[in-house]
């Protein structure tokens, strides 16, 4: 679900019942692991987790005046999503993850580029979704964005 809230507290209010409490664990898991430079807001219509403009001012190339996004959460119609840069931009990051996941969890992983799905809300790996936010600081996401995102798209 995409929302045109500006802060992370009224997205998380005009969530269904049955996603505060999930999103909200999500969310904490997510700011405690966060490596410096890293802030939270809302981005894309979710909860977004980026570089502000103040530390990377080119911002994101696609929209330059938006910052550069990190990590997303959002609860979307069937899934609460995470939606991780990291993993679609670094291979080792990707292979650690899919490595782990099944010794944290019961289920199948269910992935994109960048999206990681959670269909099943009482199975998720809240510990491992923590070391995966703090597998890359601020200046190593952008020094990665700059090679082999920014620089593949010119």
């Amino acid at each position: 679900m995409t929302s045109n809230v500006s802060t992370p507290e009224e997205y998380i209010k005009e969530l269904p019942e049955d996603r505060i409490e999930v999103i909200s664990k999500l969310r904490d898991v997510i700011n405690k692991n966060l490596p410096k430079g890293f802030v939270e807001g809302m981005g894309y219509g979710m909860l977004s987790y980026h570089i502000p403009h103040s530390v990377y001012p080119d911002g994101y190339h696609c929209t330059p005046e938006l910052p550069l996004p990190f990590i997303n959460l959002a609860s979307q119609k069937n899934f609460v999503a995470i939606y991780h840069m990291g993993i679609y931009a670094n291979k080792e990051i990707l292979n650690w993850f899919t490595a782990e996941y099944p010794k944290h969890c019961k289920r199948k992983l269910d992935m994109g580029k960048s999206c990681i799905r959670f269909k099943k809300i009482d199975d998720i790996p809240y510990e491992l979704i923590g070391q995966l936010t703090s597998k890359i600081s601020a200046q190593e996401w952008i020094d990665i964005y700059e090679t082999r995102i920014k620089k593949s798209s010119r």
